[in-house]
C-alpha cells in the first residue's frame, strides 16, 4: 500500500476512530468544548462595539463599568474552556497512542521472522515512536482544532456580514490571495514534511546499526570513514527540517502583510463612514478586531492542514505495518501438556522465495528432506555453512512455513498444534545469546512468575553455572548490561543453558552452542549439555565433531539434503562426507599418530 499522504482519508480516520471508543466522553467533550469556543469567540468584538457605541459616546460610566465586568468574565470562561479543551485533546491523542502502540507491539510480537529480515529494526522503531506521537498530533493539534477553527470562522464571517455588509466584503477581499498563498504553501510543506519522516526514519536505522556494531566499526578502524556516512545522513535531516522551516518563514509574513492590507483598507473605508455617520466607531473597531481574528485560524489552518495530513501518513505506515500478512498462524487446537518428544520431517522443502510471484524457480534452502527422531534421542546435525541445519530449527518451532513436506511431533502435523503449546514443547539455545537489560534471573525466567527462585538456582549448580554466578555482586539480581555484554560468552551461554532447563522441554534445541568458545569453557559447557539433554529429545547442530560424537544418530546435510546418517563410528566406517569432516577438523591430530 502506498503512502498517499491525504488530509482527509475516511478509511484511515475510521480506524484511529475505532482506538477513540474507549474514551468516547473525552472525544465528545473536547467536541464539545471546541463549538462552545467558537461561539465565544467573537463576543468581545460584539461587546467592544455595543460600549463604544452606548456607553463612552453617551459618557456612561456605570454602563461601561458593567460591561467591562461582563468582558473580564467572558475573558476567564473563554480561558477555562480553553485550559480544558487543550487538556482533553491531549489526553485524548495520548490515551490513543498509547493504546495504538500497544496494539502495534503485540502485533509485531506475533510477526514471523521474515518480517524481521526483510525490515530495518531503525524503520520499526520509527513506526513504534516517531510516526506514533505525529498520530496524537491529529487529536491535540489536527483534526478537532480545524473543525474548531473553520467553526469559528463561520461565526465571525456571519457576524461582521450581519453587523455590516460592506465592511464585511472590504474585509474579506484579501481572502483569495490569502487562499493562493495558503494552497501553496500546504503542497510545499507537505512534500517537505514527506521528506522530514524519510529521513528521520533513515537517521534512526543509521544510529542504531551502528551502535548495535559499534565493536566492528573499532575493529577496522572504520570511524572515520562511519562519521562521514553518519554527517551526510545528518545533513539530510537538516536540510529537510531547514526546507519546512523557510516556508514557514515565507508563509506567515505574506498572512500578516495581507492582514495588515485588510486593515488598512478596513480604516480608509470605514474612516471616511464614520465622518459620513454611514458607519459607527464602535463597528469600524470591532472590525479591526474580527479581521486579527479572522486571519490567525487561516493562517494556522494550512499548518494544522500539514499537521493532520502527517498523522494521516503515519497512521498509514502504521496501518500498513499492523495489516502485515508476515504474521505466525495461532495453528490448530491440539495443545498437549507434554509432548513425548517424535520429530519426523516429511519430504520437507523450503525457500525463502517460495511463491513470491517472480517468474523464477525458488532457491531451495531445503530440499526434500526427510529423517525421524525417536522420543529421547540425541540427534546431531553436520554440514558446512549453509547446508540447512540452522533452517530445520527455524521450520520445527514455525517460525517460518514450509513450501512443501510436513513436519509432525508425536505423529501430528504441528499445523495442527497451537503455536504456543508447540513452541512451549522446545526450548533452543542459540550460539549468539541474547540477554535483555535486566537481572540474571529475570533472563532466565523472562519474568515468568511460575518459575520460582530455588528452580534457578537448583539448574545452575546442575548446569555448572553457579560456581560463577555466586562470584558476581547481587549474585542472580546481577544487572547485566544490554545484551549481556557484561558477561563472557561462554558465561552467556551456560546462561541459556539454565533459562533452557528451567522451561523444562521436551524437545532441547543447541544451536552451534560451542562454536563461539575457548577449549577450557568448551569442556563447561558440554558438561552442561550433558546434563540437560538427559530425558528428553535432542537436537544439536554443531561445526565441532569432537561435542556430537555421543549423539546417538548424525545427520549430515550438504545443500539442504541428507547426504548421510548413522552413529559417528558407522559414517566413519562409510568413508563419505561425514569422514571428509572428521578428516579436515582432525587433521593435526591424524598427522601425530601417524
Amino acid at each position: 500500500m502506498s503512502v498517499s499522504g491525504k488530509a482527509f482519508d475516511s478509511h484511515l480516520l475510521k480506524r484511529l476512530y475505532h482506538y477513540t471508543k474507549p474514551y468516547r466522553k473525552m472525544f465528545y467533550g473536547a467536541l464539545v468544548l471546541t463549538i462552545t469556543l467558537a461561539l465565544v469567540a467573537p463576543l468581545r468584538p460584539i461587546l467592544t462595539q455595543y460600549a463604544l457605541d452606548n456607553f463612552v459616546t453617551t459618557d456612561n460610566e456605570k454602563g461601561l463599568m458593567w460591561l467591562t465586568i461582563a468582558m473580564i468574565v467572558i475573558l476567564i470562561v473563554q480561558s477555562c474552556l480553553q485550559y480544558f479543551h487543550s487538556w482533553y485533546t491531549n489526553l485524548l491523542g495520548q490515551e490513543v497512542i498509547r493504546d495504538l502502540r500497544t496494539s502495534l507491539f503485540d502485533r509485531m510480537m506475533n510477526f514471523k521472522l521474515n518480517y524481521f529480515d526483510k525490515t530495518p529494526v531503525g524503520t520499526t522503531v520509527t513506526r513504534s515512536v516517531s510516526d506514533m506521537e505525529t498520530i496524537a498530533d491529529i487529536f491535540s493539534e489536527g483534526l478537532i482544532m480545524i473543525i474548531g477553527d473553520i467553526l469559528q470562522l463561520v461565526v465571525i464571517i456571519g457576524v461582521m456580514f450581519y453587523m455590516d455588509w460592506r465592511l464585511a466584503l472590504i474585509s474579506l477581499s484579501t481572502i483569495p490571495l490569502l487562499m493562493i498563498a495558503t494552497n501553496v504553501f500546504k503542497n510545499k510543506i507537505k512534500a517537505s514534511f514527506g521528506d522530514v519522516r524519510t529521513q528521520v526514519a533513515a537517521l534512526n536505522t543509521f544510529v542504531q546499526e551502528h551502535l548495535t556494531g559499534m565493536r566492528i566499526v573499532q575493529i577496522f578502524n572504520r570511524e572515520e570513514e562511519e562519521y562521514k556516512r553518519f554527517d551526510a545522513i545528518n545533513k539530510e535531516h537538516r536540510d529537510a527540517n531547514i526546507r519546512s522551516v523557510l516556508y514557514y518563514s515565507v508563509f506567515f509574513p505574506v498572512v500578516e502583510i495581507l492582514s495588515a492590507i485588510s486593515i488598512g483598507l478596513i480604516v480608509w473605508w470605514g474612516a471616511g463612514g464614520v465622518i459620513r455617520e454611514e458607519v459607527t466607531f464602535g463597528n469600524l473597531v470591532a472590525f479591526i478586531m474580527y479581521i486579527n481574528m479572522l486571519f490567525r485560524p487561516i493562517r494556522e489552518l494550512a499548518d494544522k492542514f500539514n499537521t493532520l495530513q502527517m498523522g494521516m501518513v503515519s497512521s498509514e505506515r502504521i496501518f500498513n505495518v499492523m495489516d502485515e500478512e508476515e504474521v505466525t498462524h495461532a495453528g490448530g487446537n491440539y495443545a498437549p501438556e507434554r509432548a513425548k518428544g517424535e520429530i519426523e520431517f516429511r519430504n520437507v522443502s523450503f525457500a525463502y522465495d517460495f511463491n513470491n510471484g517472480e517468474n523464477h524457480a525458488p532457491n531451495w534452502v531445503l530440499k526434500d528432506v526427510s529423517f525421524k527422531v525417536n522420543p529421547g534421542e540425541t540427534v546431531a546435525f553436520v554440514g558446512a555453512t549453509g547446508a540447512g541445519k540452522s533452517t530445520i530449527i527455524s521450520l520445527l518451532n514455525r517460525f517460518y512455513e514450509i513450501s512443501e513436506g510436513a513436519i509432525f511431533v508425536d505423529g501430528i502435523d504441528i499445523r495442527e498444534y497451537k503455536t504456543e503449546s508447540l513452541r512451549k514443547q522446545i526450548a533452543v539455545v542459540l550460539q549468539d545469546v541474547f540477554l535483555f537489560s535486566d537481572t540474571i534471573s529475570n533472563n532466565i525466567t523472562l519474568l515468568n512468575k511460575d518459575i520460582p527462585l530455588s528452580a534457578i538456582k537448583d539448574a545452575s549448580e546442575k548446569v555448572g553455572a553457579s560456581v560463577f554466578i555466586d562470584k558476581l555482586p547481587g549474585t542472580y539480581d546481577y544487572y547485566v548490561q544490554e545484551r549481556g555484554n557484561v558477561l563472557s560468552m561462554g558465561q552467556r551461554q551456560l546462561i541459556s543453558f539454565i533459562r533452557a532447563y528451567v522451561y523444562n522441554p521436551a524437545i532441547l534445541i543447541l544451536d552451534e552452542a560451542t562454536s563461539s568458545v575457548d577449549s577450557e569453557t568448551e569442556e563447561m559447557i558440554t558438561r552442561a549439555i550433558n546434563t540437560i539433554t538427559q530425558q528428553r529429545t535432542s537436537i544439536v547442530i554443531a561445526h565441532r565433531l569432537a561435542t556430537i560424537q555421543g549423539a546417538d544418530r548424525i545427520i549430515v546435510m550438504d545443500h539442504g539434503c541428507v547426504v548421510e546418517q548413522g552413529n559417528h563410528q558407522e559414517l566413519l566406517v562409510h568413508n563419505g562426507f561425514y569422514k571428509e569432516l572428521f578428516e579436515i577438523q582432525f587433521k593435526h591430530l591424524l598427522v601425530k599418530i601417524n
